[in-house]
């Protein structure tokens, strides 16, 4: 494995080594992604001795590096040519049963990889010179790299445990790198299902976030919902799974379509907040399912109630409730706007109002939208596709013509008032409104002069008198 030792970090710390009498090895991951052929951005080294002072001694010695110490937990950490090297003293754990966070002991190298999660993240190469470059391997993780299995290095039942969060994070590597998990592990995981409830929500998401940037998302949905795990992280995405039928009459499985739609859109972007939307564009259908005898099934704004949804799950989650939250609630209520034109001819006025609500999210909108045909009626795919290149370019033709996308109304709240002598009251926001549909339904341009004339028409319908004394109004140097 010398060969794949070429980061100046590890000849530094064998030096290092050889001058202290410790002991070194790389550990965990990185080994793990040499052998799968993966780029890492961390390596983990595992000292026998002081971590703390190795990680001082190799800082200084590559050029006095700031040395970032967690004395409590026995680690110290630096970056180095875009690498994040951590180090921490060879250690055993044991665990009590209402907490996942461990008794920490100074152990050796056998008991350090006891307490790793899987037998493929176990793996350590030795920094020490009498055997440098040594793979020690004492779980064959290396042939559970060949044949893609995931297992634990010890008793899966005590293993999850100790640790609830693995059972999370099994999924993550079976959905990342596209392996099995070996059928004890499994069956180990829907037998601790419930310890997941001492994780807390911030680790179970930063496992979800993984599992839903990976280049397959739904093997992870899959597998958490057959451990049991969905329904304790995401019921509301499994009381989407089955069909109804009535009267002969059924409609699709919105669980499965959900996860289809999120692996076609996960080839279009690695964006999370966009794949989140995908995830949750069809949420409230369950809430908002009724039959009609005439219509067969129906799920009536249920764009809208899954907006409304959308803060609920994420406080649960603690995901951002900030720009990403209303990011994805945006794509959520308006999902359904395109699809809708497709259906329908595509008006100027149509197009601008979308334009107008999307604004700069407009081109993820189309991109969820396209990803959401999932139809195996080919004629029926091929028309809306075909219809989407319309909508498209439409959307950029106005937007060229009009500059719809985040505008704002030219004539603003203040000239309203100082034209019409009015205080801010509900008048000067319906000449506002009004302005703003006009321009949308294209009955004026998007410009400040039809924009004033349109006003004063307005007002006068209105029965305001135009204030006489008022500045003069003259156009704005942007002209909108």
């Amino acid at each position: 494995m010398k060969e794949y030792l070429k980061h100046p970090v590890f000849k530094t710390v064998s030096s290092i080594c050889e001058e202290t009498g410790y002991q070194a090895f790389v550990i965990g991951g990185f080994v793990r992604d040499i052998l799968l052929k993966r780029n890492n951005t961390d390596i983990d080294i595992v000292v026998l001795g002081s971590g703390i002072d190795v990680a001082e001694k190799t800082a200084k010695k590559l050029g006095g590096l700031k040395v970032s110490v967690f004395k409590n937990f026995g680690t110290a950490m630096f970056r180095y040519r875009d690498i994040e090297i951590e180090f921490v003293g060879a250690r055993k754990e044991s665990y009590n049963k209402n907490s996942r966070k461990p008794i920490v002991e100074t152990g050796t190298l056998e008991d350090d990889q006891n307490r790793r999660d899987f037998t493929i993240n176990a793996l350590a190469i030795s920094l020490n010179k009498e055997n440098y470059g040594e793979l020690i391997d004492p779980f064959n993780g290396l042939n559970d790299i060949e044949n893609g299995i995931i297992k634990t290095p010890l008793d899966p039942e005590i293993t999850f445990s100790d640790d609830p969060l693995r059972m999370i994070r099994a999924i993550r590597f079976a959905t990342q790198l596209d392996f099995y998990i070996e059928s004890s592990t499994f069956e180990a995981i829907i037998t601790s299902r419930e310890r997941l409830s001492i994780v807390s929500p911030e680790r179970i998401t930063e496992e979800l976030n993984k599992i839903i940037l990976s280049p397959l998302p739904s093997i992870g949905f899959k597998l958490l919902e057959k451990t049991g795990l969905l329904q304790d992280i995401l019921p509301e995405l499994l009381a989407l799974k089955g069909v109804e039928t009535v009267d002969g009459k059924g409609h699709k499985d919105n669980y499965y379509h959900t996860l289809e739609v999120l692996d076609k859109i996960s080839v279009e972007t690695d964006d999370l907040w966009l794949r989140y939307a995908a995830l949750f564009h069809d949420i409230a259908k369950p809430v908002t399912k009724r039959y009609d005898p005439d219509l067969g099934w129906t799920f009536h704004a249920h764009n809208f109630v899954g907006a409304k949804m959308i803060e609920v799950i994420f406080k649960r989650l603690h995901l951002p409730l900030n720009e990403k939250m209303r990011f994805v609630q945006k794509m959520v209520s308006l999902h359904m706007r395109p699809i809708a034109l497709v259906e329908d001819v595509v008006t100027d006025s149509a197009v601008r109002r979308l334009l107008f609500e999307a604004g700069d999210d407009i081109d993820n909108l189309m991109t969820l939208c396209e990803a959401d045909i999932t139809s195996k009626n080919l004629e029926k795919v091929s028309k809306f596709i075909r219809n989407f290149r319309i909508v498209r370019r439409k959307l950029k033709e106005i937007e060229e013509k009009d500059r719809i996308r985040n505008f704002q109304p030219p004539v603003t709240g203040e000239v309203i008032m100082s034209t019409f002598n009015l205080s801010p009251c509900h008048q000067v926001g319906v000449i506002k409104a009004a302005i703003k549909d006009a321009i949308l339904d294209g009955v004026i341009k998007n410009n400040y002069d039809e924009a004033y004339q349109f006003m004063l028409e307005k007002g006068k319908v209105m029965g305001l008198e135009i204030n006489l004394l008022q500045p003069n109004q003259s156009k704005p140097a942007s002209g909108r």
